[in-house]
């Protein structure tokens, strides 16, 4: 909805945040979270009516039609509450403590996550989507708002205990479960097989993935065990990896006309998505399809990566070279509705004998194949999916029956495209832009990891190198979280395999640098998510568990470890250990939730590979050698570059360790170190061959 068309206007009109402005017309007199809010809670007295979404929730918009631009439901909740709006990718900082409130106290969570709390920011009720009219045992807005009056009116002790009580148990449950990472358990493959192990059991051999609907795509548990195939060989945890990529990629949860994934899909089969797409889900799945690209040098997965980069750098790149966060499920107020399509409509488009071919390939129905989730009615209307991979004979007329619609469909209404640049996810894809360069060989997708990376240093950043979060709009804010840092770390290290420039590990270095000074948690071991000197909030969380992306503190120990090995600094090795014993007895009873930890762990305790390569970068036998290198799946290896060409390279700054390798009769030379033991170095690309073979 555009909020210039409504009578109405409150405070977060003034926002950048596009979930914020959509909000600005309502009726809702909403403040943003912020003093001024909390200020008028305390001298008029009123409880605090919280509610927390995002630009590309489906029920976020669902809850705002109903109640938020309802006249009436405004009238009752501006005289009961001061009323907050937060976007939860704007501040994940707020959403973590209070979804950890709504978890703790019904079960579950999820969003538009509604919060009750007091003036100092206590909560004491906690729900997610609340109808207008209470319907179906669920209570709603016009029966609960006069409830919640009467309670702060009569009985507001009673509301003020139930907050105290829920802070006090939340704060008890953080000690106790974050441990002492003295008494942890220490990583072993153990708990790495025993994860590998929760998984193959949970695996669904029809369709592929770990659970029934919906199902999410979580290409980091992917990861995971692709590195525990690696280490021991065990075919069916490859197949079992492959079978789900190649299900998602021929499912409705992809966009087989624009390319990129949707969040998830709600039915068993990958079929039928909810059709946002998110930034992060991109540079992840990217990512995994790389590994796997490179483990089994199968084109389609390199193809697959491919088809991802397209649409981000065409429709999620900002001309500055930062990276958008999501595009919305919705358009004309129905979920999917730029995506689906009708027997009628390819009829229409396409000459006969191309018609048929596509309603045989895409398996469409008369009736549709999309249905509405609340009814399960079908709407005449179908998601294009293949049921079984192309051939390869028709792939030149997949392509053109693919433009041809996917021209028509950029006259439709676009879904809203949440525009602001987000420090973490850009952080995410510059790591799997980078890392596309490297395996494909491909200089543009480097070269945007390469952009993206100097917009957030250039603008995203403090002149004193601290991290802010988001930027819109000309304006750069919010204080960066644990994420924006690690995941940035993530990106630079990645950019330093792909282009040896020692600003890239410099940057690694200096925001490993900021970590370690304002998120570290001295006495338990990890970072906390908020810094030291951040706007102080009820509880200060430390989270290690993976949801749709990897803990910051998760993708910290591997960032440690990656480190150590590029620069000799052992202590980074010991930051790493404290750090997984920080978590490794809440691992321990749920490895699964733990992926990417794991994952890191399988780096700390696998055989290292430390390569060397001396040479000039320009030269055909330095490329050749780098090429050997990136086509392998070697995840436990760091590759440093040393110039031959300059007498005191800026790389032995940072990595001192590396000044004696030298080139060997002038030619390139390759050092393979595996497991803190070194081989001879070698400056012929079969013999480099027989080495990472031997590391395979």
């Amino acid at each position: 909805m555009d909020p210039s068309t409504q009578q109405f206007q409150n405070r977060l009109r003034a926002e950048k945040s596009p979930y914020l402005l959509l909000h600005g017309g309502n009726p809702v007199d909403w403040f943003p979270w912020g003093d001024e809010a909390f200020a008028k809670a305390k001298r008029e007295q009123k409880p605090i009516f919280l509610s927390i979404g995002y630009a590309t929730c489906h029920w976020c918009h669902v809850m705002a039609h109903e109640s938020f631009e309802d006249a009436d439901i405004a009238r009752l909740l501006n005289d009961t509450f001061v009323c907050v709006k937060v976007d939860r990718e704007e501040r994940p900082d707020i959403d973590s403590l209070y979804m950890a409130v709504c978890q703790m106290l019904t079960g579950s969570g999820g969003w538009p996550l509604t919060i009750l709390m007091t003036p100092d920011k206590a909560p004491f009720f906690a729900g997610t989507y609340f109808p207008k009219t209470s319907r179906f045992g669920r209570i709603g807005m016009i029966d609960l708002i006069p409830q919640v009056r009467h309670l702060w009116a009569h009985e507001r002790e009673k509301a003020l205990q139930t907050a105290q009580h829920i802070l006090e148990t939340l704060q008890t449950y953080h000690i106790k479960s974050a441990g002492s990472p003295e008494n942890a358990p220490q990583a072993d493959f153990a708990l790495l097989n025993r994860a590998g192990h929760e998984l193959t059991e949970r695996f669904d051999r029809k369709y592929g993935g770990f659970s029934s609907a919906p199902k999410f795509p979580s290409p980091h548990t992917l990861m995971l065990l692709l590195r525990q195939w690696k280490r021991n060989g065990h075919a069916p945890l490859l197949g079992m990896i492959e079978q789900t990529l190649q299900a998602m990629r021929r499912g409705g949860i992809y966009d087989h006309l624009g390319f990129g994934f949707h969040r998830y899909s709600t039915d068993e089969r990958w079929l039928l998505p909810h059709f946002e797409k998110m930034l992060y889900d991109q540079a992840l799945l990217v990512l995994a399809y790389l590994e796997v690209y490179q483990a089994t040098k199968k084109p389609e997965y390199a193809q697959t990566a491919r088809e991802i980069f397209t649409y981000v750098l065409r429709d999620m790149t900002d001309p500055s070279g930062g990276l958008y966060s999501a595009e919305d499920a919705d358009s004309e107020g129905v979920e999917g509705k730029f995506y689906v399509w009708s027997v009628e409509e390819l009829r229409a488009l396409l000459d006969a004998e191309d018609a048929e071919f596509a309603l045989t390939l895409f398996s469409f129905e008369e009736a549709g194949n999309f249905y509405e989730q609340s009814t399960g009615q079908k709407t005449g209307e179908n998601i294009i999916h293949l049921r079984q991979p192309l051939p390869n004979q028709e792939c030149e007329r997949f392509e053109r029956i693919r433009q041809r619609l996917l021209e028509t469909r950029k006259g439709r209404v676009h879904p809203l495209k949440d525009d602001k640049i987000l420090t973490d996810w850009n952080g995410l894809m510059i790591a799997a832009l980078a890392k596309g360069g490297q395996v494909l060989n491909e200089p543009i997708y480097t070269a945007a990891a390469e952009r993206a990376a100097e917009f957030i240093f250039s603008t995203v950043s403090l002149p004193d190198g601290r991290l802010l979060h988001r930027y819109r709009d000309g304006e750069a804010a919010i204080a960066g979280h644990l994420d924006d840092y690690a995941f940035i770390i993530w990106g630079v290290i990645e950019l330093y395999e792909a282009t040896f420039e020692p600003k890239h590990l410099e940057r690694a270095l200096t925001l490993n640098q900021q970590v370690q000074a304002h998120f570290r948690d001295a006495a338990g071991g990890g970072y906390f998510l908020s810094a030291n000197d951040a706007e102080p909030l009820p509880l200060r969380q430390k989270e290690g568990y993976d949801g749709a992306i990897p803990s910051g503190n998760s993708v910290m120990m591997l960032n440690l470890l990656r480190l150590a090995r590029l620069t000799g600094h052992s202590e980074f090795e010991t930051d790493a250990e404290r750090l997984f014993r920080a978590f490794s007895g809440m691992a321990a009873q749920n490895p699964t939730a733990f992926a990417f930890l794991l994952t890191a762990a399988d780096f700390a305790l696998s055989p290292s590979h430390e390569i060397v390569i001396v040479g000039d970068i320009d030269a055909m036998e330095t490329k050749q050698m780098l090429a050997a290198l990136r086509a392998e799946f070697l995840p436990n290896a760091v590759i440093l570059f040393r110039p031959a060409n300059q007498d005191a390279p800026e790389i032995l700054r940072l990595a001192p360790f590396i000044e004696p390798y030298q080139c060997i009769t002038s030619k390139t030379t390759a050092y393979v170190c595996r497991n803190f033991a070194c081989n001879l170095p070698v400056t012929e690309l079969a013999e480099l061959l027989k080495q990472l073979t031997a590391i395979s």
